[in-house]
């Protein structure tokens, strides 16, 4: 029997004397999709920060396909070791670099064949094709934002993480950026977990649901 995509089990978390993680646990297969809803400040852009590598639990364990990514305190992979990409609400877009550079550097960064060719089929298919010299700045909203997506595609991911990455939108951008998202999981069968505020982007999402509740997980 395979294992999951993403085991984790019993995190804890706190900062200081503050518990933002309280023995959670969760499962996620390949391909699954999640939202875990709350308001500000309950631990849920840290446990993705967590799932990332970006941060150590104070305790508990994260098995990616079976690999330990930690071990308590000690991260064993590294973010680049754990097929995961994440997408924050700023979107993280790099200003000197322009739009066909975003994909083709980290594609070269993850030693992934033809940079620049699977690079403009990237972008192609999100319809970037005719801005490729373009730095983000010379972008509209909806235009950096498939950008962002556009990198997390180019890399193939298993797991993509979603920070709030639709919370700035109004109702029509919103469905723009789901259309996009759908066509980056279509593409890349990735597994997605999506942190929001909002019940509707967890409806829209579809999935399992679960809210962040005193540092745990409950299905919603």
């Amino acid at each position: 029997m395979s294992s999951p995509l993403l085991n984790v089990q019993s995190l804890h978390k706190s900062f200081g004397e503050q518990k933002i993680l309280t023995d959670l646990s969760l499962q996620l297969e390949a391909g699954q999709r999640m939202s875990i809803q709350g308001p500000s400040g309950c631990g849920k852009s840290t446990l993705l920060r967590i799932l990332a590598g970006l941060e150590a639990p104070d305790d508990g364990t994260i098995f990616l396909s079976g690999k330990a990514g930690n071990q308590k305190q000690r991260i064993l992979l590294q973010p680049w070791q754990r097929s995961t990409q994440m997408v924050f609400q700023d979107l993280g877009l790099w200003p000197t670099r322009s739009v066909l550079q975003h994909v083709v550097d980290v594609r070269k960064a993850s030693n992934l064949t033809d940079p620049k060719g699977e690079g403009e089929k990237v972008l192609k298919q999100l319809g970037l094709g005719s801005h490729l010299k373009r730095r983000p700045g010379k972008l509209s909203g909806g235009e950096a934002r498939r950008l962002a997506f556009a990198r997390v595609m180019a890399l193939e991911p298993k797991l993509i993480l979603l920070d709030e990455a639709f919370s700035s939108l109004d109702p029509d951008n919103r469905e723009q950026g789901f259309e996009v998202l759908e066509q980056v999981l279509e593409t890349t069968g990735a597994a997605v977990i999506l942190v929001t505020h909002n019940p509707a982007e967890a409806e829209r999402l579809g999935g399992s649901a679960y809210r962040m509740m005193e540092g745990k997980l409950a299905c919603v």
